[in-house]
């Protein structure tokens, strides 16, 4: 080690730091009705000026958010909202499932005419890393090759292939589907594992989500938690979104409300107290040429060093 070391960048001097894993907004906020969808894109501006940032990404629902009939209006709305957003917006859209008879009119639609707009395509109820090739394919032929592809798991069979799909090179972030993979056990589950303290209390549920963030964050994705349907509870959804944070480890949570958004955002930020540590032990690891140090009575070492980055 020499004194070059410690003037190098951190991510460059802690080997790897972050690995390389996808960065994105923690929150990410649904709505499929033409209002919300618009409240939502000038909520979104407005706090982005507030904070300096995008701070939660917009995803524009089709797949509940289409009346039935009705599914190609929709989507030439959501090309329509779209192309007006703001252009440092985020904007995503949820199409309807790889096997659904409207998947193709949706790309077709969205993806065609608005692909250059969307930082996402959300695919529901995917089952298998096949599934994600196929609407590749369908993107691409659409004429965005360049569009990143989320993915919802809803089924136990699809948790069991987690680890196959969360390794798909064109994959940002897996979410779990709480709702359909209760349903999908044949009442098996109580209704109370979709509830706001069972869903981190049932066994079934509870390995689901650990599976599906242990995947994530193997392949360097973003493991997204799923919705909280208690929306007028801020208190509690704020524990709801530390719960996921803290003890399952995953990185970003969807929002089905605006008043969802700031606590989810306050949830997953890191302690103030642990920002200052972080700055305080990277100074002193810095000018120990990243060498192992003591502070507060604990050694600290290149691997803590990693973890006081990630959190800076």
């Amino acid at each position: 080690m020499n004194a070059r070391d410690a003037r190098v960048h951190p991510r460059e001097a802690l080997l790897g730091a972050q690995g390389g894993a996808v960065q994105l907004p923690v929150c990410d906020h649904y709505s499929g009705v033409e209002a919300r969808m618009r409240k939502s894109l000038q909520l979104q501006q407005e706090m982005a000026e507030e904070f300096g940032a995008c701070v939660f990404d917009v995803t524009l629902d089709c797949e509940d958010g289409a009346p039935v009939g009705g599914e190609a209006e929709h989507a030439q709305l959501v090309v329509a909202l779209a192309l007006s957003a703001n252009p440092q917006a985020r904007v995503a859209v949820r199409v309807h499932p790889v096997d659904h008879p409207k998947f193709a009119q949706d790309i077709e639609i969205i993806v065609g005419k608005a692909g250059h707009k969307l930082c996402h395509v959300m695919l529901p109820k995917v089952e298998r890393a096949e599934d994600i090739d196929a609407a590749c394919r369908a993107i691409d032929a659409a004429g965005a090759p360049h569009l990143a592809v989320h993915a919802l798991i809803e089924s136990p069979a699809a948790v069991h292939r987690a680890f196959d799909i969360a390794a798909h090179a064109r994959l940002q972030s897996l979410s779990f589907g709480l709702m359909d993979f209760v349903s999908a056990h044949g009442g098996a589950i109580p209704s109370d594992g979709m509830g706001i303290t069972g869903q981190f209390t049932h066994p079934l549920v509870v390995r689901a989500k650990l599976e599906i963030a242990s995947a994530c964050h193997a392949n360097g994705k973003v493991p997204s938690h799923s919705v909280v349907t208690e929306f007028k509870d801020a208190k509690a959804l704020g524990r709801a979104a530390q719960r996921a944070a803290r003890e399952f480890g995953y990185t970003r949570m969807w929002s089905i409300h605006p008043d969802q958004i700031r606590p989810i955002l306050e949830a997953f930020a890191p302690d103030a107290k642990e920002v200052d540590a972080a700055a305080q032990i990277l100074v002193a690891a810095q000018a120990a040429e990243w060498a192992p140090i003591s502070h507060g009575g604990k050694l600290e070492d290149r691997a803590s060093y990693r973890y006081y980055w990630q959190v800076l």
